[in-house]
C-alpha cells in the first residue's frame, strides 16, 4: 500500500489559539512502514521479566511493564495520550507514563513515539518536550527529538499542525472499544 505524504499549509485563522492547517496529500511510491515491527527481544514471561535488566543495569518496574505492554497495542497510524494510558491501565499518572517511555529500552518495538499530550500537542520524545519556540527542558532541549517524533508519525500517516498539534483528531486511539 503506498504511503500518503502530506504537505502542511498554515492559515491565518485560529481555533482555540492554535494555527490551523490544511493538508495537501500526494501518493508516494514507498510502503508505509510500521516502526514497531522490528527484531528486538521483548520479555513476555514473568520469569524473563524478573531477570531482565536494561543496558544501564536497571530493572523495569511492574508499572513500566504495564505501560510498555499497553503501548505495544497502539496501531500504526494512530496516537494516544499519556492520560489515556493511565485511564486504560487504572494506575499511574501522565508523568509516570512519560517517565517510563523516556526510559523505554525497547524502542521502536514499544512505539513510544505514538504518545501525545492530552491537549493534542506533540508532547515529548527522548526527554525533550516540544519543538521550536515551544521547546521546554532547559538549554539541552533543541526540539530536534520532537521534530524526529513528528517525522516518524508523518511516515505513519499522522499529521501535526505547524505549531505541533494533532491535525486530525480521528487518529486518536484510546484502546477501549
Amino acid at each position: 500500500m503506498p504511503a500518503i505524504r502530506t504537505q502542511l499549509l498554515s492559515t491565518k485563522d485560529a481555533i482555540d489559539g492554535h494555527k490551523t492547517t490544511m493538508s495537501k496529500a500526494s501518493i508516494v511510491a514507498e510502503e508505509m512502514q510500521d516502526l514497531a515491527d522490528c527484531n528486538i527481544h521483548y520479555p513476555l514471561s514473568e520469569s524473563e521479566r524478573k531477570i531482565f535488566k536494561t543496558r544501564n543495569g536497571k530493572r523495569i518496574t511492574p508499572h513500566q511493564w504495564a505501560v510498555y505492554d499497553f503501548t505495544r497495542t497502539i496501531p500504526c497510524g494512530r496516537v494516544t495520550t499519556y492520560k489515556d494510558i493511565c485511564v486504560a491501565l487504572g494506575q499511574g499518572s501522565p508523568r509516570s507514563v512519560g517517565s517510563a517511555l523516556r526510559n523505554n529500552p525497547f524502542a521502536p518495538f514499544v512505539p513510544c513515539h505514538r504518545i501525545i499530550a492530552s491537549n493534542m500537542y506533540i508532547g515529548g520524545f527522548f526527554g525533550e518536550w516540544g519543538t521550536g519556540a515551544n521547546a521546554r527542558g532547559g538549554q539541552k532541549n533543541t526540539g530536534l527529538q520532537c521534530n524526529r517524533k513528528i517525522e516518524m508519525l508523518t511516515k505513519e500517516g499522522v499529521v501535526f499542525s505547524v505549531d505541533g498539534y494533532l491535525a486530525d483528531e480521528s487518529l486518536l486511539w484510546n484502546g477501549r472499544a
